[in-house]
């Protein structure tokens, strides 16, 4: 087993529990509140630009040309990311121009940031590619939930489990099994972005209630 696949299957227990979170249960559903997800979509946003950032510094780490190229071309998909969260917020009513994180989103943005900054181009892989592959495993695990049914956040779902975003994940991991070790610091950023991940979906219906 490489060290991709060993650090998932160690974070199965995160995974779980993300898959069975309300916020998703009810994604899958089409019962999430409108107000929910524009909530969502604006701090989802915001978290995007520090994972673009994030690839940003991991190529300027990058101790080869091959990495720098695969992070360019990575840093290339967040930004198409950016764009179908610019077409949401339109469709949505979401001003993006001015958003103030949760603190559970600014979290995980300095986590990440911090990581790309302080670490390698491997321990920074190791705290990156939580974000993909779960979100892989969500969209792909909905759109088997789901089948033929249609409701107003089937895009979401057809996004996530669209044979160009698994591609995407398993390229970032890729990068994870040539780059990183098999350390207890890979170890620990890597739960540590999984439980982030976890706490951004509860985050989302804690900032409704407020």
């Amino acid at each position: 087993m490489n060290l991709a696949k060993k650090l998932w299957a160690e974070n199965e227990d995160l995974a779980q529990a993300a898959l069975t979170h309300p916020f998703v249960r009810e994604l899958r559903s089409g019962n999430l509140p409108r107000e929910t997800f524009q909530h969502y979509i604006a701090q989802d946003a915001f978290f995007l630009d520090a994972f673009a950032r994030s690839y940003a510094l991991a190529l300027a780490h990058s101790p080869d040309q091959e990495g720098m190229r695969d992070f360019f071309e990575l840093l290339a998909g967040v930004q198409e990311e950016l764009r179908l969260h610019a077409s949401y917020a339109e469709k949505w009513g979401v001003s993006l121009s001015d958003i103030t994180p949760d603190s559970a989103t600014l979290d995980y943005t300095n986590f990440l940031l911090g990581t790309a900054f302080l670490r390698g181009a491997g321990e920074t892989c190791a705290a990156m590619t939580p974000c993909m592959r779960l979100y892989a495993f969500l969209g792909q695990s909905l759109a088997a939930d789901t089948g033929q049914v249609d409701h107003q956040y089937m895009e979401w779902i057809r996004t996530y489990s669209s044979p160009d975003f698994e591609a995407l994940a398993a390229r970032l991991e890729s990068l994870l099994d040539r780059y990183a070790t098999d350390t207890d610091a890979v170890h620990i950023s890597y739960r540590r972005a999984m439980t982030l991940e976890v706490a951004f979906f509860e985050g989302q219906f804690e900032a409704i209630k407020q």
